[in-house]
């Protein structure tokens, strides 16, 4: 959802020429830190977008916080009280909830709502000088108690809460509440195209009502921003609740707001999503007033687009079992390795330079996926049986003929011989006709490395709807970690670099684990949409 909003904002004014203004709504003096502040700049960077912009050599930042304007916002709040358009009101929070009606009962008057201008001058004073205990108090617009739409039921715009802000420290004790603030940010900074979700639809007429009244009273410069709401993404499998995202770390379930099967910009970051892929899909998704789900795998298909002709090859044996040519020292000769290469992209652009070549040996014995042997082969098998040819894709064509097991009956080795002069790339390549190609690591080069095989966190594609308990929904096989063998290139990634794995799917060298000599790497997604079938 942060992503979609920031490509949307930051993206039309892009595309219109437009300027889109990084803005944090401090009002809130317990709930802004500064560990959260960097978070959203560093995601909106890592996006591909920035707050600068430039006009005649000069750079301007476009940086702001609610709290640069608090000294301006108590201003209009007095010019408000001044104008007989804003009363202090000391009901109980019970009392103005019940006074407030419903959607069927129009709201009563405040017993306070008659005080003259002066009298509410003077009591907003004391809230500002600390007077009166937190709570004890708060100034209300004066609107419509009687107004078909709850928001225009003289709402709050300033309260008492005694904390110490992140920017302005203990110089204030009451805050103006976001429904005041955001329509003045909006107007001091000269928007003209305030965007936000549907659920503030419902707002848009106290944001009017409070800029038309400020402008009459001369506070403001006519034209005025305008409001515009667009419906919030709703994905399948995915929760957005932070209430209940932060339970899923707390207890455990994840190791952190980072966990690659978070729905959070650092966990899809970790997992190994790009910018550019979620550019994609929100591109693809588009903008509509009408709520909808949108499958998790649009999402994935996004990815898989913009990784295709960027995430090098290799090749990584996931379940392995060992293979060993028994003919090998005879034909090629004892202890020899045969250098092999692939291409590291198949497909590269006209007009680029191809990257350089991924370079592996094949020796007597490699490592192939348990998979690719069948003793007794269902009908249609391809891959390796006794009788049957195969190549190793950029080797060998290698014919097999049986197998070892232990004591249990589990197959510990595929026996096989290697058949002379048909190495890829060679005249004699296509003297032997096969069926199938199968990957492999050889076991002289192949490295062995951590991969963690993430899937989807809950197995419910709306995991919380209804009312529904959640975590009774949470996949136990969203994340399995397996050791692998992986070819030498694979093993060279540096932190943060996408492969795709040939068979297997789209994998990332991990952020914060993958080190010279300890790869670690995260399933992405597959190659293909599998799941539930």
């Amino acid at each position: 959802g942060h992503a979609k909003s920031i490509c949307l904002n930051f993206g039309l004014a892009r595309d219109y020429g437009g300027i889109c203004h990084m803005r944090f709504d401090d009002t809130n003096p317990e709930k802004e830190e500064k560990e959260y502040v960097d978070s959203i700049l560093d995601a909106v960077q890592w996006l591909g977008f920035g707050w600068d912009s430039s006009f005649k050599g000069k750079t301007e930042s476009h940086l702001y916080y609610a709290s640069d304007y608090f000294d301006f916002m108590y201003r209009a709040a007095e010019a408000l009280i001044q104008a007989g358009h804003a009363y202090v009101d000391e009901q109980t929070p019970e009392a103005m909830r019940a006074s407030r009606g419903d959607f069927t009962t129009p709201g009563t008057d405040s017993p306070f709502r008659a005080r003259s201008p002066e009298e509410n001058l003077a009591r907003f004073r004391e809230m500002r000088d600390g007077r009166h205990a937190d709570g004890a108090m708060v100034l209300r617009a004066k609107i419509d108690m009687a107004s078909p739409n709850i928001n225009l039921r003289d709402p709050a715009i300033y309260r008492i809460r005694r904390a110490t802000h992140h920017n302005t420290g203990d110089r204030w004790c009451i805050y103006p509440m976001y429904t005041f603030a955001h329509p003045i940010e909006d107007a001091l900074e000269n928007i003209t195209h305030s965007i936000c979700t549907l659920e503030f639809e419902d707002q848009r007429p106290f944001y009017d009502w409070l800029l038309a009244k400020l402008a009459e009273l001369g506070l403001l410069a006519r034209p005025l921003p305008r409001q515009y709401e667009f419906a919030r993404l709703n994905l399948t499998y995915v929760i957005t609740s932070k209430r209940k995202l932060a339970q899923l770390v707390n207890e455990g379930h994840v190791g952190g707001w980072d966990d690659p099967r978070m729905p959070t910009i650092v966990g899809l970051r970790r997992r190994g999503y790009t910018p550019e892929s979620l550019q994609l899909f929100a591109e693809r998704i588009g903008v509509t007033k009408a709520d909808s789900w949108i499958d998790y795998s649009t999402l994935e298909i996004a990815l898989r687009d913009d990784l295709e002709n960027k995430a090098h090859r290799g090749m990584a044996v996931l379940d392995p079992v060992r293979l060993v040519l028994t003919n090998w020292d005879e034909v090629m000769g004892a202890g020899h390795l045969e250098p092999c290469s692939l291409p590291a992209l198949p497909h590269v652009a006209e007009g680029r330079t191809p990257p350089p070549a991924r370079e592996f040996t094949i020796g007597r014995e490699v490592w192939i996926e348990r998979e690719d042997f069948a003793e007794v082969p269902p009908k249609g098998y391809k891959r390796l049986f006794p009788g049957n040819k195969v190549r190793l894709k950029g080797g060998f064509v290698v014919e097999c003929t049986g197998c070892e097991k232990d004591a249990d009956g589990r197959v510990t080795t595929v026996l096989a011989t290697v058949v002379p002069d048909t190495k890829s790339g060679t005249p004699g390549a296509d003297a032997v006709k096969v069926k199938a190609a199968i990957t492999w690591v050889g076991v002289a080069d192949g490295v062995a490395a951590e991969v963690r095989l993430y899937d989807r966190l809950f197995t419910d594609a709306h995991p919380d709807a209804g009312g529904k308990d959640f975590k009774a929904s949470l996949n136990p096989d969203s994340c399995r970690v397996i050791t692998a063998y992986v070819e030498p290139s694979l093993a060279q990634a540096v932190p943060d670099q996408k492969f795709q794995f040939e068979r297997h799917g789209y994998f990332v060298a991990d952020r914060q684990d993958h080190a010279p000599g300890r790869p670690v790497f995260n399933r992405i997604t597959g190659l293909k949409d599998s799941w539930g079938k």
